[in-house]
């Protein structure tokens, strides 16, 4: 019994030091973009907000943010539409190659960010495709997609196997089984793909900044701020960052966590 406590006090403070590891930088940011001096340094200054209307008063900054949105919006909604395609292949079908399919398809993660970014540089290039937003919305949508055919993969094994075959036995076709069936089965996790690949992009940095260009994204603007230079403007647009990415988390995880309702009994 005193061994079993003794574990648990153990791993809720290896758990709680591994969360201030992890957000006291954010925290830290978060402090010193309400600090009126313009170093980071303690004891902290007076309290301000100058740095954010610096930071919402910069065109750039805005261009930059609206340019995000748009890239992550529309990568969002490819990278699920894939996604859902490939999650689906996985769980229906069985075929010479399967194995094969399944190691390409979530290979991209896998890769380091600066070697997938100078391959996306140099088959954008064949095509003349470089430095445009469209460029960016193709390179993060390769990045994205395995995040959310495994989001959608996880929802589909919740499923259960027979209600396909229901429904086509009652009369169903395959697109309104689809339709009906298993697009309202896996809608939590398409929002929560939606949500995921939305954030990942958003904060995405080494892919957009070689294949921008001129387009450039927040984070590329962040690194340009910050280059040669201590701006505390980059705390309050890294703070504003990363509370739209978190939510964007936060609402991913509770979907994705959230177990899949079982049939009312007849």
């Amino acid at each position: 019994m005193k061994t079993g406590r003794l574990l648990r006090w153990l791993l809720a403070l290896y758990t709680a030091l591994v969360f201030l590891f992890v957000f006291a930088p954010i925290v830290a940011s978060l402090v010193f973009s309400f600090n009126s001096d313009r170093f980071p340094t303690i004891p902290l200054g007076s309290f301000t907000t100058a740095w954010y209307a610096k930071a919402f008063s910069n065109p750039e900054a805005w261009d930059a943010a609206l340019r995000s949105l748009l890239v992550s919006s529309v990568t969002a909604v490819l990278a699920t539409a894939i996604g859902f395609s490939a999650a689906y292949t996985d769980y229906r079908y069985d075929f010479f190659g399967k194995t094969a399919f399944l190691v390409l398809a979530l290979l991209p993660p896998t890769i380091p960010l600066i070697i997938l970014a100078l391959a996306m540089l140099g088959w954008l290039s064949m095509f003349n495709a470089s430095g445009m937003t469209i460029s960016i919305i193709i390179a993060h949508t390769v990045l994205c997609a395995p995040f959310a055919m495994a989001v959608i993969r996880l929802r589909l094994n919740q499923m259960d196997p027979n209600l396909e075959p229901a429904a086509w036995n009652l009369g169903a076709s395959e697109w309104v089984t689809m339709k009906s069936v298993v697009i309202p089965f896996t809608l939590p996790s398409i929002i929560a793909s939606l949500c995921l690949t939305a954030a990942v992009s958003f904060d995405e940095f080494a892919v957009a900044w070689f294949v921008s260009g001129l387009n450039k994204t927040v984070p590329v603007v962040i690194l340009e701020i910050v280059t040669g230079n201590i701006d505390p403007q980059v705390n309050a647009i890294g703070t504003a960052v990363f509370f739209v990415s978190i939510t964007l988390v936060v609402i991913a995880q509770v979907l994705v966590l959230r177990p899949a309702r079982k049939p009312d009994a007849a």
